[in-house]
């Protein structure tokens, strides 16, 4: 008797991208770069992911920089429906403020950013030392 054990895929990603940078400014602009690059050579719309590429990247080089860490942007596609972005650094311990917490900070507007142009936007922790900001754009409107 022979037993197949499937696994199903509820999205699997049609397209992806990953590279670790530097956390420094000139990371954060090629991590903008890189996304409308693939962006456009995939036949997406590059903005409003760009944008919002370029505040997490910016975030994890200012917030998330850990000496001798790179951050990862990743960029993923889903049934050309759906794009998710997750910029990764190795500051696990220093979470995003809540949105609207920010409005007499000097920094922190930046997310401000990233809820107003994402459909959905959210952190994820670990694992350690890590976090993962995400951001999602519907693609189908």
């Amino acid at each position: 008797m022979t037993q197949e054990i499937t696994r199903t895929e509820h999205s699997v990603p049609t397209r992806q991208f990953a590279v670790l940078l530097s956390p420094t400014r000139r990371g954060a602009r090629l991590a903008r770069l890189l996304t409308a690059a693939h962006l456009g050579d995939w036949g997406l719309p590059t903005e409003p992911a760009a944008n919002i590429v370029a505040e997490l990247a910016a975030n994890a080089a200012v917030h998330g920089r850990v000496s001798g860490r790179d951050f990862r942007l990743a960029l993923t596609v889903h049934r050309e429906t759906l794009l998710r972005i997750e910029v990764t650094d190795t500051r696990g311990e220093r979470l995003p403020l809540a949105l609207g917490t920010a409005d007499d900070a000097e920094s922190g507007r930046g997310l401000l950013i990233v809820g107003a142009l994402a459909d959905r936007w959210g952190v994820d922790v670990g694992p350690a030392p890590r976090k993962t900001v995400w951001a999602e754009l519907d693609l189908g409107r």
